[in-house]
């Protein structure tokens, strides 16, 4: 199976790096995982003029990504779920995608072309905190769904 994460993200080395690469490894079992960030000129531009504006750039930059592989984008708004729930958004899926917006979050339009939109609940939480949040609920919900004794 492959997972990419594709996330609207200026590249940069963080003091999350090393817990990314522990947890990517254990996923690494079940799955490949592709990480990919993506901070454009016109998300920059955007992000100086409004929050409405920073959404347009997002999907902009993030529309090429969503389609043909089964797309799951985190969302405040979007549902809620446990870890069973999110295990069986990766059950029998040849890829998945996951998609982590800006700032200012998706447009409409954008949450619309998703598969699934879920919540990883209701805190706010920064970009680099998300991600390693979702890549751990990735390893559990493979431990979950090959009754691997972790999720206990």
């Amino acid at each position: 199976m492959n997972i990419e994460i594709v996330s609207i993200a200026k590249k940069e080395k963080t003091i999350y790096d090393p817990l990314y690469k522990d947890l990517t490894k254990m996923i690494s079992r079940f799955a490949h995982v592709t990480d990919r960030e993506i901070f454009t000129k016109d998300v920059t531009k955007a992000h100086t003029i409004s929050p409405k504006a920073s959404q347009k750039a997002y999907t902009k930059a993030l529309e090429a990504y969503i389609g043909k592989d089964f797309c799951i984008t985190l969302h405040p708004d979007g549902k809620l779920v446990d870890s069973f729930e999110f295990s069986k958004l990766l059950n029998d899926k040849m890829s998945v995608k996951f998609f982590i917006g800006g700032a200012y979050g998706f447009e409409d339009k954008f949450l619309q072309k998703s598969d699934a939109v879920i919540s990883l609940g209701k805190i706010t939480m920064s970009h680099k905190i998300a991600k390693a949040v979702l890549l751990e609920q990735i390893y559990r919900g493979f431990s979950i769904l090959s009754n691997h004794p972790y999720h206990k």
